[in-house]
């Protein structure tokens, strides 16, 4: 059964219930949210860039620090009471409206 981003708020709300504590401060939610971006940019580095992983460096999954990503970004949506669906669905539109037929015709290149 697929999850809607309203599954997904509700289980960050759960866990973060049930964890105790409650929501961080928008700043640090921020932080935490560039935290996760850093380590995912690292990670991309290390499989994609010119910078070879140290051998003494844990092993990261690239789905498991983008997942980390949205973790932290959903906990900031949570905290100021969005709907990210609803929201998800308004930031579309704009992309529909303004990008229509933009990218079309364009060549992409391999990396």
């Amino acid at each position: 059964m697929a999850q809607t981003l309203r599954d997904w708020q509700a289980e960050v709300d759960r866990w973060v219930a049930q964890a105790g504590g409650g929501y961080w401060a928008p700043l640090a939610n921020l932080a935490r949210v560039t935290e996760e971006v850093g380590e995912l940019a690292r990670l991309v580095n290390h499989l994609y860039g010119e910078k070879p992983k140290k051998s003494s460096e844990a092993a990261q999954e690239l789905g498991i620090e983008i997942c980390d990503v949205i973790f932290a970004l959903i906990c900031l949506a949570n905290r100021e009471g969005l709907d990210l669906e609803r929201e998800w669905e308004r930031m579309m539109e704009k992309y529909r409206a303004r990008d229509q037929g933009r990218f079309a015709n364009q060549e992409r290149t391999a990396p």
